[in-house]
């Protein structure tokens, strides 16, 4: 999935788009991207300029961004144009290493289940193939 077909699931553009490829989606199973992080990244500006970082919360918006094209790709039919793919909410979120200006963040989400709507990930972050983050990502769709 190249950034033109992610634009077209994802309402999110510059600079929140914080999804650059989709290298593979099993649908129903699993998905697997990555975000280039690149030094001219806005929130390095003041996000320790000395020594510049991606904000955790960043990285667990990437995850939960790869969790809405998972999502929208194994069950379209529960996604409308008129539907945007929330945050419920995020457990046993964990950061293991920094990431910073030059790093590719590989992302990696796997569906845990869906009751009532509401999708459960277990989502993982690596740098070079070092866990970066993890945690467990709950979302839904709605109409907006």
């Amino acid at each position: 999935m190249d950034i033109k077909r992610v634009m077209e699931l994802l309402p999110h553009r510059y600079p929140f788009l914080l999804i650059d490829r989709v290298e593979e989606c099993l649908v129903g199973e699993r998905l697997r991207g990555y975000k280039n992080v690149s030094y001219n990244e806005p929130f390095f500006a003041g996000h320790f300029p000395a020594k510049p970082v991606m904000p955790g919360v960043l990285i667990l918006e990437a995850l939960a961004q790869a969790t809405g094209l998972l999502a929208m790709e194994s069950a379209p039919e529960q996604t409308s144009e008129r539907s945007l793919y929330y945050l419920v909410g995020i457990d046993k979120a964990r950061f293991k290493r920094m990431v910073e200006p030059g790093d590719r963040l590989d992302l990696e989400v796997v569906i845990k289940g869906s009751k009532r709507g509401i999708w459960m990930f277990s989502t993982q972050a690596r740098v070079d193939g070092a866990l970066a983050a993890s945690a467990e990502i709950m979302c839904t769709s709605r109409e907006h």
